[in-house]
């Protein structure tokens, strides 16, 4: 009796030795899984204002941010990146053409195409979680050093691949394969449509009237104002000047530089040529390397003097294209005027003749050798030295 009551007391003390060991197991799972709730729950309402920013976002500029440094910032990301599919350059005209310098957007990369960027991740629908390899990677983090594991999220509208968004760790097992990926889908989807309505958006602002890469009017705009500045004269007796301008030798720059390096070439002279012309002036990028200008109430002696004033601007001093290169360019500039009878006068057709007649104006100054102001019947307009 006494060896059975020994057992059966042994058999209890074991059972709860074992029940509290269990109960210890049980409370550090709890407590796992009450920190994970947390962090997730801190996680989701970061996330809920991150997306209300993006969806706030109203210009380029401001989602770029909120993409690259503001990711960063919530997620306490080591590196953070946005690769954007741009092979028409559409993207950086639209950011250069609202005064913004590519370099002012440190993680975003604007790429021709993104085929090669990532081997590892190919052109997958899904998120790609795992370990960093420089080799792999590098073009997606390319100032990023001692990663150890990404998450690469595919930015996708309309069955395309548009971009990619980026995330970089130093701990080698914040992103693993085997890691949940629906979170970081759902993210790209609302970086996707961002970027498609803060695209849409710039479109809309500035195709109908404005030229993406320099900020001026484009042609039709100018066309346009054109037709209204000669019906003014008309009514005021007063002259219309036009000055058409022409890169000399711009293909060398293409050649040279690449498109880019036009690009940058063709900012700057827009803007050099800017800080000469009246707010009541309108300038146009005409096409290509040619820019239109329209000044009102202006005769053609007056305009041939502003010409000579931004030839020599514009030839004074070498373009900086970065990594200490620089580009000397001249322009030849085409001038004529007009002044519109108060009666009988046909608008359109006085119109095209003051364009046409800047335009061989223009010919005639590449004709003579260039980098030089012609005007409208065969004057040629002499250098004049502008202090």
């Amino acid at each position: 009796m006494a060896r059975k009551e020994t057992f059966h007391t042994e058999g209890a003390s074991r059972s709860w030795r074992e029940f509290q060991v269990e109960n210890q197991e049980l409370k550090a799972r709890l407590q796992v899984l009450t920190t994970a709730a947390t962090q997730n729950e801190g996680i989701l309402r970061r996330t809920q204002e991150r997306e209300l920013e993006l969806l706030q976002a109203e210009s380029i500029p401001a989602l770029l941010h909120v993409l690259v440094k503001g990711f960063a910032e919530s997620y306490a990301l080591d590196a953070a990146s946005l690769v954007l599919r741009d092979p028409q350059h559409e993207i950086r005209h639209l950011l250069l053409g609202g005064g913004n310098r590519l370099q002012d957007f440190p993680g975003v990369v604007l790429a021709d195409t993104l085929s090669g960027l990532a081997p590892s991740f190919g052109l997958q629908c899904r998120p790609w979680l795992g370990q960093f390899q420089r080799s792999q990677h590098g073009a997606l983090f390319p100032e990023a050093d001692g990663l150890e594991s990404i998450a690469i999220i595919p930015l996708r509208r309309q069955q395309r691949l548009i971009g990619l968004l980026d995330f970089g760790s130093t701990d080698r097992q914040r992103f693993t394969a085997g890691h949940a990926t629906d979170f970081l889908a759902h993210l790209g989807v609302i970086a996707a449509v961002c970027i498609e309505n803060a695209m849409n958006r710039a479109r809309l602002m500035r195709s109908g009237i404005t030229d993406f890469l320099t900020g001026w009017h484009n042609r039709r705009y100018l066309q346009t104002r054109l037709k209204e500045e000669l019906a003014r004269a008309q009514r005021q007796s007063r002259s219309v000047a036009c000055l058409m301008i022409d890169v000399d030798h711009f293909k060398q720059v293409n050649d040279s530089f690449g498109h880019l390096g036009g690009d940058e070439v063709l900012r700057e002279l827009a803007n050099r040529i800017q800080g000469h012309i009246r707010a009541s002036d309108t300038a146009a990028r005409f096409g290509g390397d040619e820019f239109a200008i329209l000044l009102p109430d202006t005769g053609q002696p007056e305009a041939v003097l502003l010409a000579e004033r931004i030839r020599q601007t514009v030839a004074a001093t070498p373009v900086e294209l970065g990594n200490s290169r620089n580009y000397s360019v001249s322009l030849s500039i085409g001038v004529a005027a007009i002044s519109p009878q108060r009666n009988g006068t046909d608008l359109n057709a006085l119109a095209d003749r003051l364009l046409s007649d800047a335009d061989a104006a223009l010919y005639r100054a590449k004709n003579e050798g260039r980098d030089r102001v012609e005007q409208h019947e065969g004057r040629p307009a002499r250098p004049v030295r502008i202090s």
